[in-house]
């Protein structure tokens, strides 16, 4: 009598283990069906984000009772219970399917959002570009973040701001970004190589090797600096054995009127009249 008891209470089991296990291949069906909606090529309904993320949560929930299940089978009640190999291999593969199909999901998604994130750097580049035409570095990246910096100093002298400028003069103000210094090391090929190999800037300032012979940069501030201050930024940056060997020429930049094509025609010709060693900074 409890032989027979066992036996329908393991027979209960597996009928509960079977309609999981259907139902498991059901919900990996919608969900592969999903995740195969979503690609950087084509739009798609954003909830189907959610909607993808739910499915993949219940399958695992799904997989966590069968494997609950499975375990209380063939274990307290093994000598009572017949296996079926080729549904527990089903089981496993949907476990491991389903991890792969998510996780191509996220990558794809990561996908979507730096081509996103590059259009809108393209759409602001072509604005900013507008105010500022002629460029410092030739880096695409590294001029669009000197232009959005010059940018956010521009935003300070607004005298009447509108909703959103005043918003962004906020965000600005916990910043606290004041001005900007371009620098230009300029000298011969081996010391600008060792210069390069050698200087850390911080994450918000910008540097790029120019040419053989020209490392250019761009500091940002967060405070009124001194031309002193500069400088000895830079000597400290390179090391002062190296400046020695190199021209320096700095030039200090308060707002995008200050970044007009005649300063680098300026620049050009100073940085061929200094000499070897020397740090010299042009008037704003």
């Amino acid at each position: 009598m409890e032989k027979e008891r066992v036996q329908g209470y393991v027979a209960g089991l597996d009928l509960v283990l079977k309609n999981n296990h259907l139902a498991l291949r059901e919900t990996m069906t919608e969900f592969y069906e999903m995740v195969q909606m979503v690609t950087p090529e084509r739009s798609f309904p954003k909830p189907l984000i959610g909607d993808i993320r739910k499915a993949y949560r219940d399958i695992q929930d799904q997989l966590t009772r069968i494997k609950g299940i499975q375990q209380l089978l063939q274990g307290k009640y093994r000598p009572y219970y017949h296996r079926d190999p080729i549904r527990d291999r089903e089981i496993m593969e949907f476990g491991f399917l389903a991890k792969n199909c998510f996780n191509k999901f996220e990558f794809v998604l990561k996908e979507i959002e730096v081509k996103r994130a590059r259009r809108e750097q393209e759409r602001l580049y072509q604005i900013y570009s507008r105010e500022v035409p002629f460029p410092w570095f030739r880096s695409q990246d590294n001029q669009f973040v000197l232009l959005k910096n010059l940018r956010k100093i521009d935003r300070l002298g607004y005298e009447s701001p509108t909703h959103f400028e005043a918003k962004e003069r906020r965000q600005i103000a916990e910043t606290d970004l004041r001005s900007l210094s371009l620098f230009v090391f300029s000298g011969q090929e081996f010391f600008l190589d060792d210069l390069q190999s050698r200087i850390t800037v911080r994450s918000h300032d910008i540097q790029e090797r120019y040419g053989d012979e020209e490392l250019r940069g761009a500091l940002t501030h967060l405070r009124e600096i001194s031309r002193p201050e500069v400088e000895q930024i830079l000597i400290r940056l390179a090391g002062s054995e190296r400046v020695s060997k190199l021209k320096c020429l700095i030039f200090p930049i308060r707002s995008s009127k200050d970044f007009g094509k005649e300063v680098f025609g300026i620049m050009e010709r100073t940085i061929e009249e200094i000499g070897e060693g020397e740090i010299r900074t042009l008037s704003a």
